[in-house]
């Protein structure tokens, strides 16, 4: 009994090894043996099994040589033939790749080590001649094109001009799309934000581009040409409806664009039209309107001209630049930018970080014995850096911008949406410059004016409001947030226009009570414990059930953006793209490129995003930290007693100024006494027509005095105190003598560098 019961196994092995796809192409010697093979193309025995056939015919660099008589029309060894089909697939030498990274290298692989090095080389030399970027190197896409192509094998066709340029793009194109079929969806669940802004390329076509920012991440929805139209308000509002159409009216909760009038009266139209959508300013662009207001304070209004100067004098000379970096060990300045103001205060804190390094450079053996030190512009960048009321200047801005800075960069991040956090960001920052300046009102009343300003015409909106409401973070720990008027009024009118059903604003009201009180869920043990360690949308997803109309709209709310920065960032996706060597794109092909480039990295981005953790507030909180302590409200002098000598507790930065003689007056040219003259003579010419005037204008009169005297302090200034040279204007220009600042103990420290009158 046992001889049957083995020749049965035996045949069903033999059955079931017959099914592999391999013995179409070779045989058994004897029949009934699958160990030993005849090749059907070249008669040669083999023997290993089917497997070992299959090497034969596939071909297996370092094991078996491949058959060498193939008929012409089957491809066989390292060529494409018939077994490539079950065998070989690019999508599975990916993942392979993947599994093998984390395996030790194998003998046969480190013999190949001078085939992987000329492999190399050629890719290394199509690089150096294509001018790319080293970083590209670390895309995902270049490995995955690297495994593909050695998938394939030799003999690999290389697409053409016209393949790479119109059907492979459209089939990216198509593949882009199928990416973005996620987002479509949380457009019609929780709802979406439209922003727009224009761009002008190298041929000064008018590109505007139009995002969709929603729970799944930002996306590029199209671009249009504008360059055949005027971008009026009216213009802008045709442009705008037609994107809502297409996205879909109940899908869409809020536009955002910049505070450009024809931006702002497009808004405004569409919310007469369309009533259930809001209209809402960029928040980061606000915010940058805050730090340019609070740059055209006099005090600091000059001191970012003077070290915007001094930067500009230290990179114009390649001497200077060169003892830069020889005194701050290669470290750079940071160079204003005209479009985003926050750059001065980068440019402002880089100098202050560099302050020892730059001040012990001007006072160096090096730059005594350079040609610069005695010219003009030269004295009077020595005498800036050593001024000590400049440093008392930089710390003061310092105080002032850092705050707002890091309420800049909350709101302008894409990867976590900020709307839920920007009432409570911009409260403590101004509690920052409070504590800053030790309640001291008189030092940032001015600032507080500017940003009350500005809040209460741009921030100051139904949504931002209804956000800080739903926050459970900010909610439970503000008792007083319940009876906000301003807070609540935003709450229920954010209710009201994006809830057009009646009976489910009533279910939405009903809900919100327990909401309040924080019964079940939201009262539980769990949820307290989670309301500062998970974003706001993943709390409500998670504890929102009870109140299920709420919820939805509480997510709907709290996922929204407050800013179109994705807008601006698209810009250098068109620049990267649309290059001086590359300016003949047609807009069609622009904008495929981009909307392939732009949606695939923000799917990246968005992948790779931290959805649990909230948004953290602390850095607001600590930003002045490393300014607190400097320049006190009782020692405005404190940067002219900086040690120069950490174990000389004598000498001081500001004996180095006074002795050093920069700020001494220079003798006047008999050119400049007359032009002295002159001023003196019109300013009393001035005052006596002030003096005869009428009675009845004495309120004028009384104007006209203070403006007089201003401009007599301003004289008597440009007579006491040496004229500063513009370092970027001739030697002969004058600066501007404005009148006595805060933190100003010597007048001669604050005649502008090079400002115009």
């Amino acid at each position: 009994m046992a001889e049957p019961s083995s020749d049965a196994a035996t045949a069903s092995a033999t059955r079931k090894n017959k099914a592999d796809p391999g013995w179409k192409y070779c045989h058994s010697l004897v029949e009934g043996d699958t160990n030993t093979i005849v090749c059907n193309f070249c008669g040669k025995i083999t023997k290993g099994g089917i497997t070992r056939a299959k090497q034969h015919l596939i071909g297996k660099s370092g094991n078996v040589a491949a058959c060498k008589k193939t008929p012409p029309n089957t491809k066989c060894g390292t060529k494409k033939g018939p077994m490539d089909k079950f065998c070989k697939n690019p999508e599975n030498a990916i993942n392979r790749r993947k599994m093998e990274m984390l395996r030790q290298m194998n003998i046969r692989e480190s013999m190949d080590k001078n085939e992987v090095l000329k492999v190399h080389q050629h890719i290394a030399r199509f690089w150096y001649q294509a001018s790319l970027s080293f970083n590209l190197i670390k895309l995902k896409s270049f490995e995955n094109m690297v495994a593909a192509i050695g998938q394939y094998g030799p003999h690999l066709p290389i697409p053409s001009y016209h393949d790479i340029r119109v059907p492979l793009l459209k089939k990216e194109v198509e593949y882009t799309e199928n990416l973005m079929k996620g987002h479509r969806e949380q457009w019609v669940k929780y709802g979406c934000t439209i922003m727009y802004d224009a761009w002008t390329d190298r041929k000064q076509r008018c590109i505007i581009n139009f995002l969709i920012n929603s729970q799944a991440g930002t996306m590029f929805l199209k671009s249009v040409d504008g360059s055949d139209f005027v971008k009026t308000g009216e213009k802008l509002f045709e442009l705008l409806d037609a994107i809502v159409e297409e996205v879909g009216e109940e899908n869409v909760v809020q536009v955002v664009t910049d505070n450009g009038s024809n931006y702002v009266l497009a808004g405004k139209l569409l919310e007469e039209k369309r009533k259930h959508i809001y209209w809402t300013p960029c928040a980061a662009h606000c915010i940058d309107l805050m730090l340019e207001d609070i740059g055209k304070l006099p005090l600091i209004r000059k001191t970012i001209r003077r070290a915007i100067n001094l930067v500009g004098f230290i990179y114009a000379h390649s001497s200077t630049l060169s003892l830069l970096r020889n005194f701050t060990n290669k470290r750079e300045l940071v160079r204003h930018a005209i479009t985003r103001f926050a750059t001065s205060y980068l440019t402002l804190e880089r100098l202050h970080k560099e302050k020892a390094n730059i001040r012990k450079m001007f006072t160096s053996d090096e730059w005594t014995l350079n040609k610069l030190s005695k010219e003009p512009k030269g004295k009077e960048a020595a005498k800036v850096v050593l001024m000590p009321s400049f440093w008392n200047s930089v710390v003061y801005t310092l105080k002032v911008m850092a705050p707002l800075v890091k309420v800049l960069r909350l709101v302008d991040g894409e990867r976590k949406p900020a709307m839920g956090y920007i009432y409570e960001a911009m409260d403590k920052a101004k509690e920052t410059i409070m504590k800053s300046f030790n309640n001291n009102e008189s030092k940032y009343k001015d600032v507080f004016e500017i940003i009350d300003k500005r809040w209460n015409c741009q921030l100051h909106r139904p949504l931002h409001a209804a956000a800080h409401f739903l926050n459970p973070e900010f909610f439970y720990d503000n008792t007083d947030l319940e009876f906000d008027f301003e807070v609540t009024n935003g709450l229920f009118e954010c209710i009201k226009k994006l809830i057009p059903q009646f009976d489910v604003q009533q279910k939405i009201l009903t809900e919100l009570h327990l909401y309040k009180i924080g019964v079940d869920h939201f009262g539980s043990d769990f949820a307290m414990a989670q309301r500062k360690t998970h974003s706001p949308t993943y709390w409500w997803r998670m504890f929102g059930s009870q109140t299920p109309n709420l919820q939805k709209l509480a997510i709907k709310i709290l996922s929204l953006t407050c800013s179109a920065s994705g807008c601006e960032r698209n810009w250098s996706v068109f620049e990267q793209i649309h290059s001086k060597k590359r300016n003949r794109l047609e807009h069609k092909r622009l904008h495929d490129l981009v909307f392939v480039k732009y949606n695939q990295q923000l799917k990246q981005r968005y992948n790779a995003r931290d959805e649990i953790d909230p948004i953290s507030l602390n850095d607001i909180d600590v930003c002045n930290e490393w300014l607190v302590g400097e320049m006190d409200q009782d020692d405005d002098n404190d940067a002219g007693n900086d040690l120069v000598f950490e174990d000389d507790d004598v000498l001081n930065w500001a004996t180095v100024y006074q002795a050093s003689g920069v700020g001494e007056c220079r003798m006047y040219t008999r050119r400049k006494k007359q032009k002295t003259s002159v001023a003196a003579a019109q300013t009393s010419k001035k005052q006596a027509m002030v003096v005869g005037s009428s009675s009845r204008k004495q309120k004028a009169v009384q104007e006209n005095d203070e403006d007089l005297d201003v401009e007599e302090n301003i004289d008597v200034e440009s007579e006491e105190e040496e004229i500063m040279v513009n370092f970027e204007a001739s030697d002969g220009e004058e600066g501007e003598g404005d009148a006595p600042l805060p933190y100003d103990n010597n007048e001669d420290d604050y005649v502008g560098i090079g400002e115009d009158d």
